[in-house]
């Protein structure tokens, strides 16, 4: 056996088999193991990331794809939702700042937008147990805030529950949801004040004797005088009632409204003075305005009347019955009525209208301050076709003058005005009679139903 030595072959070769190098092995750590890994060089890439990381990078921008797409696309549906849960929990509103931001963005310019263009102070009450939830409806209704959720947020980021207290406050329907929340904190005056409730059907000398009942600071006398005789000043603040084809010289009877008002006795700080005859009058005409509307007032033209004589015509109406559902047809018998009067057909015959000529006469002797004990609207004990009323008041005399009366007899509702409007004459009633048993009418064609209805249900 020949014995060589480390060196290599004798032959010079390097001891590649045909001229190849032979791979060189080189343990680790002394002990053998797997062939070292040649250096990389310097312009190869270095190793990827683990596996798992790659997976959670990927997840991540993944996810945040997924929730852009869903920021953008479906903001609105989410906003939507976000922002009526909000309300359902309003407490969360100002406790997240990115539910804050959804219902901020679905208000936009509610949260800085005045109501109206009112710049009229009025007073506003803040009751004891008042909250701003149980404000938020109340000062919509009032006019001070068009939108209730707006007033609501900004009290919310303001704090106004914390700060909000009982009194009466100054508020205009101009100002902005800040502007009232401000005012509900700093815009608290003391008065006192007294309600009074004029009830439907009443004429104008039963306001003016309630009027005497009442500790306040409108003079009874003057407030009557002012709506028998209105100043030219106030009839120009109030166009419409010439647009209604009021007569010059005709006094406000029949526009001043049924409602209960707050008069104003006494006040500390603030805009405000005591409630005057005039404020008073003013608020009558303003109520009438608003709870009518303008749609009743401009009458078609093939109604053939104009506004002041269906207000008068409607006046008829409620003094004849308080049923809602008979009222077109009371109407439409007196608008039949009308229609036949050609000196042969049947009067106007309301027995309401001579009352009120009667009581007008007797009134006109008894002073103002005595009007509370009079006693109103007493049925004629004499034949009524008989009676005789003063020549200025002959045209309410309906049992012996033809045609509408010259003016209304009172402030008739708005049920009665839409039966004045539209009367309901299909059937072709001229006459009907109310039984005192019920109040229920009982209409009839020809004087001889009514006749016998009378004889039947009248004793």
């Amino acid at each position: 056996m020949t014995i060589r030595s480390g060196r290599g072959p004798r032959d010079g070769s390097d001891g590649r088999p045909n001229g190849k190098a032979m791979p060189t092995w080189r343990a680790s750590d002394g002990r053998g193991g797997p062939p070292t890994v040649r250096r990389r060089r310097s312009d190869e890439p270095r190793s990827r990331l683990p596996a798992p990381v790659r997976f959670v990078l990927f997840g991540g921008v993944l996810a945040g794809v997924v929730l852009l797409a869903l920021l953008t696309i479906f903001r609105p549906l989410v906003s939507a939702g976000v922002v009526s849960w909000a309300w359902d929990n309003p407490g969360s509103i100002t406790r997240f700042g990115f539910i804050e931001d959804f219902v901020r963005e679905d208000l936009d310019g509610a949260l800085t937008a005045p109501a109206g263009q009112d710049a009229t102070e009025a007073a506003f009450d803040v009751q004891p147990a008042d909250t701003i939830f149980t404000l938020a409806p109340r000062l919509h209704a009032g006019g001070f805030v068009a939108n209730e959720h707006a007033f609501l947020f900004t009290a919310l980021e303001a704090g106004l529950g914390d700060k909000l207290t009982a009194g009466t406050f100054v508020l205009r329907q101009n100002m902005t949801p800040p502007e009232v929340v401000d005012a509900l904190v700093r815009a608290k005056i003391t008065l006192s004040s007294v309600k009074v409730t004029f009830r439907e059907g009443i004429r104008l000398e039963q306001m003016t004797a309630l009027l005497e009942t009442v500790q306040s600071s409108v003079d009874p006398e003057a407030f009557y005088n002012l709506a028998k005789h209105p100043t030219a000043d106030l009839l120009a603040d109030y166009p419409w009632l010439a647009a209604a084809g009021m007569p010059e010289g005709a006094s406000l009877e029949g526009f001043l409204y049924p409602a209960t008002y707050t008069l104003i006795t006494s006040v500390s700080g603030g805009p405000f003075h005591v409630t005057t005859a005039e404020d008073l009058v003013r608020m009558l005409l303003t109520k009438f305005y608003e709870a009518v509307g303008t749609d009743r007032m401009n009458v078609p033209a093939e109604r053939g009347m104009n506004f002041y004589q269906i207000v008068t015509l409607a006046s008829i109406v409620q003094h004849e019955t308080p049923k809602p559902e008979e009222k077109a047809l009371v109407a439409g018998v007196y608008q039949n009525r009308l229609d036949r009067l050609n000196g042969f057909a049947p009067l106007m015959g309301s027995e309401p209208t001579v009352i009120w000529a009667v009581d007008t006469a007797k009134l006109r002797k008894i002073p103002i301050a005595e009007w509370q004990s009079y006693f109103f609207w007493d049925n004629i004990k004499s034949k009524i076709a008989d009676v005789q009323v003063p020549s200025d008041l002959q045209g309410y005399q309906t049992y012996q003058v033809t045609g509408l009366i010259p003016g209304p007899l009172s402030t008739p509702t708005t049920d009665d005005i839409d039966a004045a409007l539209k009367p309901d004459q299909a059937a072709g009633y001229l006459y009907f009679i109310t039984i005192p048993k019920d109040g229920t009418a009982v209409f009839a064609h020809t004087l001889s139903e009514q006749n016998a209805n009378i004889k039947k249900y009248l004793p």
